[in-house]
């Protein structure tokens, strides 16, 4: 949650997304880069290129995953994890895909 401090990065990210052509889709693939950063750093037990003894395994690179939305389709940028590899909790495995 943002902190009153945080107004000013607050407001020159969303001044930064009306910029754009399409404000909605740019805050979306934001929003998702940023959900799978913080994800991927939980399951690696810290932020990549930090050092930590609570580190459980290592980033190993990314993917790009094409997704189509409703708005439009959009190219992730997905880190990849050595050991246990990482999918996105709001994606759906690819063999869970096939079964139906």
């Amino acid at each position: 949650m943002a902190k009153k401090n945080d107004t000013g990065y607050l407001r020159e990210l969303l001044l930064g997304f009306v910029l754009e052509d399409d404000p909605m889709f740019s805050m979306l693939s934001w929003m998702v880069q940023q959900l799978m950063q913080v994800e991927a750093e939980n399951k690696v037990g810290v932020s990549k290129g930090k050092h930590s003894d609570q580190r459980s395994t290592y980033f190993s690179g990314t993917r790009v995953r094409r997704f189509d939305t409703r708005l439009g389709t959009m190219y992730w940028v997905v880190p990849k994890i050595r050991k246990g590899g990482y999918i996105p909790f709001f994606i759906t495995k690819r063999s869970d895909l096939s079964r139906h």
